[in-house]
């Protein structure tokens, strides 16, 4: 009786010592979002830190974008990851409501009959939850850790997508400029072909090939344009912006290619010890054994309450005791409960298995991808564009010596426009395979997008020779 006393009482203290944590958990996400993005994310609880958050983003959009300050500014202002971040504060509440005791019963009933009054009054308490309270406290716990890797999850997530975004916003833009220099040529050399084809120097055959060169150019143009515009509203939408703010500035050019490429060591291991899903994956497993530990203690009793009783009837002395309720298991000895837990335990662990053997094969996957692009931007940089340029030069002599005509002029100028155009799209493609490896390492899974990637720049490649 002792022990149990002692048993009751530590309970007791356990359920009186539960609180709220003074940031919510904020702090944790923060920093797990900070070491793989740099930059940590705040929670809006109150109308000043929106009120604050809008005072920073518009701050930042007076100059023109960069791609931290799109991270920054989709973390401050989109309202999508903000609402996410509410799931900490209910499995915060879960976390706390485990670590105190439920609420007392109170029964209260009265028979009266002829002279007899008869009073029944009873309290009871579930001995049952406070005998388990530091079980499902620490269960309760690992959830709220799991709701923490999950809402610097979605941090992640939204760093990735603003910051893909941002680099397509901007090749988007600069490729209407390349777009306009070609579609400028071709209308030039079908004008000029019109005239020609007027006083009797050009076939007809060539006149429409020039005619065909226009065309082709203004429908380019036009698609352009388009990606731009959709480029753009891609972006806001990851930023959260809308009204004046979409008068946003982006910088004339992408980043240039870095000097070397990442060398990542280590690669599949740093996936698997630190990718936000697999630790996410890891700390399921863990909080379903630790529940499947919580069924196991109360297989057998699912309902044991005790309380104080107290009876009271007229001309008669006060009558008091207490009063126990248990449910009997005459059906069901629990044992359905506990292989439905160990089914349970085993899903978990191995969808934990799966998630960490495919953040290892998408961590090579990214990195191949990601290789495959600074290559090609290299080489486009290093060969493509300078080997098109001499070749300008060289056509621009031949030119002036009437050793070629003004139609070869124009269409190796059209030329150069490509291997150009060609050259941003391998720089952005270059910058989205390292978001996509970057996530892929510490963050979370890239999705398809990096094959994807490798098909388009093998198509610009080829295009642009």
């Amino acid at each position: 009786m002792m022990r149990f006393t002692l048993a009751a009482a530590a309970a007791l203290a356990l359920a009186g010592c539960a609180s709220f944590s003074s940031d919510g958990g904020a702090g944790q996400v923060s920093e797990l979002t900070k070491e793989r993005t740099g930059q940590g994310v705040s929670f809006q609880r109150t109308a000043s830190d929106v009120d604050s958050a809008a005072v920073r983003v518009g701050e930042l959009l007076k100059q023109p974008l960069t791609a931290d300050a799109a991270i920054e500014i989709a973390f401050l202002n989109n309202r999508g990851l903000q609402a996410s971040f509410s799931e900490l504060g209910i499995a915060e509440a879960e976390r706390v409501r485990a670590g105190r005791l439920a609420n007392p019963r109170l029964s209260l009933g009265r028979l009266a009959g002829g002279r007899v009054t008869e009073i029944d009054r009873s309290v009871m308490f579930d001995l049952v939850g406070l005998l388990t309270m530091p079980l499902a406290n620490e269960a309760a716990q690992r959830q709220f850790e799991q709701a923490q890797y999950r809402a610097a999850f979605e941090a992640v997530g939204v760093a990735a997508e603003a910051r893909k975004a941002f680099f397509g916003a901007v090749a988007a833009q600069e490729l209407v400029i390349y777009a306009e220099r070609v579609k400028l040529a071709a209308d030039a050399s079908s004008e000029l072909a019109r005239r020609m084809l007027q006083a009797g120097n050009l076939s007809r055959l060539q006149q429409m090939r020039e005619q065909s060169f226009y065309a082709d150019a203004t429908a380019s143009l036009a698609r352009a344009r388009h990606q731009a515009v959709a480029q753009r509203e891609r972006l806001a939408r990851a930023l959260g912006l809308s009204g004046e703010s979409l008068g946003f500035r982006l910088p004339e050019r992408l980043p240039d290619l870095p000097g070397s490429a990442f060398e990542p060591q280590d690669a599949e291991q740093t996936a698997v010890r630190k990718r936000l899903d697999v630790l996410m994956a890891k700390r399921d497993a863990e909080a379903t054994a630790k529940s499947l530990g919580l069924t196991k203690a109360t297989r057998f009793i699912n309902v044991l309450e005790v309380g104080y009783a107290e009876k009271r009837q007229t001309g008669e002395a006060r009558q008091g005791g207490y009063e126990i309720e248990l449910e009997l298991p005459l059906f069901d000895f629990g044992s359905t409960r506990a292989a439905r837990a160990e089914a349970t335990y085993m899903q978990s662990v191995h969808r934990a298995a799966e998630v960490a053997t495919n953040a290892r094969s998408e961590v090579r996957e990214s990195y191949s991808a990601y290789r495959t692009a600074y290559d090609l931007a290299r080489h486009y940089r290093d060969e493509v564009v300078p080997l098109r340029k001499r070749m300008s030069d060289e056509n621009m002599l031949r030119y002036n010596g009437m050793l070629t005509g003004v139609f070869e002029l124009l269409a190796d100028a059209r030329d150069q426009v490509n291997s150009v155009t060609g050259a941003v799209e391998s720089l952005r493609d270059f910058w989205i395979a390292e978001t996509d490896l970057q996530s892929a390492l510490t963050g979370r899974s890239p999705g398809p997008a990096a094959s994807v990637a490798l098909g388009k720049l093998a198509a610009d490649e080829q295009r642009a020779h």
